[in-house]
């Protein structure tokens, strides 16, 4: 009898201590939304970096900008200490601005609005002239064969599936005619490439993106054409099977250069070699500023180390954010971290999370890891749902912290946000400061910082 009632006193002693716990988690989650939604600074700072500084692509001046800027604002924001981490990364050069006219059999000609794929060669001078081949997938490619393609340029007129609720599914579906599709139309004798700008806006902008030379195979230009201009050329090619267009790019590769992540952190309290990872990338393309990709991801991290000070939470364990270099064509940035991490012996890396989706309204984390280790954060679901983050159902994490899983088996976890608007902007000239509302910016720092105060204070 005694026992039983031993273990009925230790049950409701355990179960009082749960609930109090939890009441110190749900204030501390509040105080952390108040005061970033009341003082957060992470809009300002990416002001400066989208419209003083602008589009960062690696190995650029302003890329190297941008890593001083970031190394201030962390100053800013009261990190226990700020680093610079060497990392070498591609310098590629757009050059001067990329022209694409189709010429009808008559001589009529009408500019439409192009732009060089990430990793491109040039077109000679005078640029390209050729017959236009107009297929949507590999398959019809394949199917026309080198006789019907040979001596032309290939227009891959993919669509985004508009059936596809998550954006970033659309985006995958359709990358690899962006990525493999110049060497595929190359494969066939093709002398260019043009893609379909991946998004489902209607526009003029041309988005740009990185692509991927098959070195067995020639090297020829590849484009992205704006959508606007990829529905006036596929109507002109049925109505003018003969049309030619006309390429012209200025682009290069150069020697390899210098560069940096940029990392601050917030030392624990009680556990400093337990590392949580924070961070978005640093560098964008040329084409817009980069605000949404990822301007965004890289200000909420620096905006979570501020929220940490102004509160003076101390976590349990430290909280590093990292300003990621080189994401977008090479990822020499999260490669370089994750192998200094895994010389560092003296530290474990408990969890990683990454902004790259834009600043947009969060509704949640994918949780990239092994299934028995997403209850350690599905627990914390009641706590955010006032906060309508809800989705904890996602697997992606991010692209720069994604290193660290296959060298130390880290846990990765990506902020989910309504995507729908995500594609209007990436990678194109329509990616500026302007398109990113500043409340919604700061609810996905709120989010993210929340998580990692639970993390850091409850264990994984």
């Amino acid at each position: 009898m005694k026992r039983s009632i031993s273990l009925l006193v230790l049950s409701l002693f355990f179960t009082a201590s749960l609930q109090a716990q939890s009441r110190n988690d749900s204030a501390t989650v509040r105080s952390i939304y108040s005061e970033m939604l009341s003082n957060g600074k992470a809009y300002d700072w990416l002001r400066v970096l989208s419209n003083d500084i602008g589009g960062r692509l690696s190995g650029s001046p302003e890329a190297q900008q941008a890593v001083e800027y970031t190394r201030k604002a962390m100053l800013e924001a009261g990190a226990d200490t700020v680093w610079l981490q060497e990392v070498w990364v591609p310098h590629w050069v757009r050059g001067a601005k990329e022209s694409g006219r189709i010429i009808a059999r008559t001589g009529d000609s009408q500019e439409v609005p192009v732009c060089a794929l990430g990793g491109s060669v040039a077109t000679p001078k005078e640029g390209i002239s050729g017959n236009v081949v107009e297929v949507h997938d590999f398959d019809e490619l394949k199917a026309l064969g080198r006789e019907k393609i040979e001596g032309k340029i290939v227009f891959y007129n993919h669509p985004f599936d508009p059936t596809f609720i998550n954006t970033f599914e659309a985006y995958g579906e359709a990358g690899k005619y962006r990525w493999s599709g110049p060497s595929e139309a190359a494969r066939y004798g093709a002398v260019a490439s043009i893609v379909r700008s991946m998004t489902l806006a209607q526009d003029d902008f041309p988005h740009t993106g990185a692509m991927g030379y098959n070195d067995s195979l020639p090297k020829i230009p590849c484009a992205a054409i704006s959508t606007n201009g990829a529905n006036l050329l596929s109507n002109i090619l049925r109505a003018d099977p003969g049309a030619r267009f006309l390429l012209r790019m200025d682009c290069q590769l150069l020697d390899s250069v210098l560069s940096h992540n940029v990392i601050g952190e917030i030392r624990g309290r009680e556990l400093p070699d337990e590392v949580l990872v924070v961070g978005g990338h640093l560098d964008s393309w040329d084409t817009g500023d980069g605000a949404h990709d990822d301007g965004a991801g890289v200000m909420q991290s620096v905006e979570i180390l501020r929220t940490f000070k102004a509160l003076k939470l101390r976590p349990k364990r430290t909280i590093r954010a990292i300003a990621f270099m080189n994401e977008e064509n090479g990822l020499r940035g999260g490669r370089g971290y994750a192998a200094w991490a895994s010389t560092n012996s003296r530290e474990k890396h408990v969890m990683a999370i990454e902004s790259d989706a834009g600043g947009f309204t969060p509704y949640g984390f994918g949780l990239d890891m092994p299934e028995d280790k997403k209850p350690s954060i599905r627990k914390y679901r009641e706590l955010f749902r006032p906060y309508n983050v809800w989705n904890f159902e996602e697997e992606h994490g991010g692209a720069d912290i994604s290193p660290l899983k296959p060298s130390l088996k880290v846990p990765l976890v990506g902020l989910v946000v309504d995507s729908q608007r995500y594609f209007d902007y990436h990678h194109a000239g329509s990616d500026t400061f302007d398109k990113v509302n500043k409340r919604e910016l700061l609810l996905g720092a709120a989010a993210m910082g929340s998580l990692l105060y639970l993390v850091s204070e409850n264990g994984f």
